[in-house]
């Protein structure tokens, strides 16, 4: 448990040895990285949240006004609300599909 997993191995090393080496390393930055991913957790939660929220207050603001200054047979409010949270709905998507592809980037590193 010497040698890292980044340092070559030595001669007299045991596949075994190194698996458990590779492991333990592995659990270290785990726990050390239990407050920042619970953290970077909230923080995603809230991201995800206001990504969808603004643009679907935003639909409906525009949605109030164009039924003021256009009024027609259908909702304007309606409409832009329901394009805003498609919109948001994207956005979100957007962000958890590119976390997504960094943890699988960081494991395949941590996997090698």
């Amino acid at each position: 448990m010497a040698n890292r997993p980044t340092e070559k191995p030595s001669k007299d090393e045991t596949p075994l040895a190194r698996q458990v080496g590779t492991k333990a390393e592995r659990k270290l930055k785990a726990q050390r990285n239990v407050n920042r991913t619970v953290w970077l957790g909230l923080g995603m939660m809230g991201l995800i949240g206001w990504s969808v929220a603004i643009p679907t207050l935003l639909g409906a603001a525009l949605g109030l006004w164009l039924d003021k200054q256009y009024p027609v047979s259908f909702s304007w409010t309606l409409t832009m609300l329901i394009i805003g949270l498609f919109i948001g709905c994207l956005n979100a998507w957007h962000w958890v599909a590119r976390e997504h592809k960094e943890m699988q980037e960081e494991h395949g590193d941590n996997n090698e």
